[in-house]
């Protein structure tokens, strides 16, 4: 009987990454149905997308810890209306990029942002965009990175020491137990609490399906779990303390009603760099970036250094 019940927990330990294993790999058949281009950079696969004309003043998007860079869509053609050439792409681990094993610190991401910027040629000042951990993704290129940015646009940005939850606390502070619930438990709870949104307005069509289906993929609980463990588990202080004496132009913009990252971010943020400017979108909530893109929009048009006016 103790050898059958050894038998019975060693296979529900293993199931999981069972699981993960017959998930299939993003790879080239899956990429003909991507919009875009991609590059191999040092870590793997990059896909990319630009938008508007070549001449324009370029505008870099990076998405946040679970939705890709599809996200950006209503918000990219904005900007695009505004005068911008705007670059969207996929952080390593998610949508149609490769999914690199390892720490996915602050350097990591950092490094796939230099390298697509340098192999795309973008050169001199530009605009830099950061959606939820895509603005700690942003923060962190922009501290080191002064000279670079035109100007910095935070949306509902990680990086400001927010609490994930007990759930999420164990996640990633226990490596073995964490490694193994993330795997067991993450897919049904992120799929519920997506499609507890189903009802929200959406400018993008399908957007719960959509992102519902990163977790057919090998790779992405790994990317979402090494996140955790890595940028998101920082706070950054210094980084946005740098950004304020480089006189870098700040924009921050919140949903009031944000659950994920709550809006006494604004009151942190401006005591690390009193000169960023803060815009608040009534009742949305974190999916503001596709629940509510015109109202993003119409604060970046009446706060953004705009092409032609700087």
């Amino acid at each position: 009987m103790s050898w059958l019940l050894l038998a019975l927990v060693a296979a529900a330990i293993a199931a999981p990454y069972l699981a993960e294993r017959g998930r299939p790999r993003m790879g080239d058949h899956l990429r003909q149905q991507a919009p875009g281009q991609f590059v191999t950079l040092s870590r793997g696969v990059t896909h990319y997308q630009w938008r508007g004309p070549d001449d324009a003043p370029v505008a870099v998007c990076v998405h946040g810890l679970t939705t890709p860079s599809f996200v950006w869509g209503p918000i990219a053609e904005g900007l695009v209306a505004m005068g911008f050439r705007v670059l969207t792409y996929d952080l390593y681990g998610r949508g149609y990029s490769d999914r690199p094993r390892g720490d996915q610190d602050a350097a990591f991401f950092v490094a796939q942002l230099e390298e697509l910027l340098e192999n795309q040629q973008v050169d001199g000042e530009f605009t830099l965009m950061g959606y939820s951990m895509g603005g700690a993704i942003s923060a962190a290129y922009a501290a080191k990175h002064p000279g670079r940015l035109h100007q910095l646009v935070l949306l509902a940005p990680a990086g400001l020491g927010h609490d994930l939850g007990p759930i999420a606390r164990l996640v990633a502070n226990r490596k073995w137990l964490g490694g193994w619930l993330m795997m067991a438990w993450y897919g049904r709870s992120y799929a519920q609490a997506l499609e507890a949104e189903r009802d929200l307005r959406s400018a993008i069509p399908g957007i719960v399906d959509r992102q519902k289906s990163e977790l057919g993929y090998r790779g992405f609980r790994g990317a979402v779990l090494a996140s955790m463990r890595g940028i998101l588990d920082t706070e950054q202080e210094a980084d946005h303390r740098q950004i304020a004496a480089a006189g870098t132009p700040v924009l921050a913009i919140w949903g009031r009603d944000d659950e994920v990252i709550p809006i006494a971010g604004k009151q942190k943020l401006t005591g690390w760099n009193p000169d960023a400017v803060n815009g608040v979108v009534e009742d949305a909530g974190h999916a503001l970036a596709y629940t509510h893109p015109g109202e993003v929009i119409a604060l970046l048009r009446k706060t953004l250094i705009l092409p032609g006016n700087a």
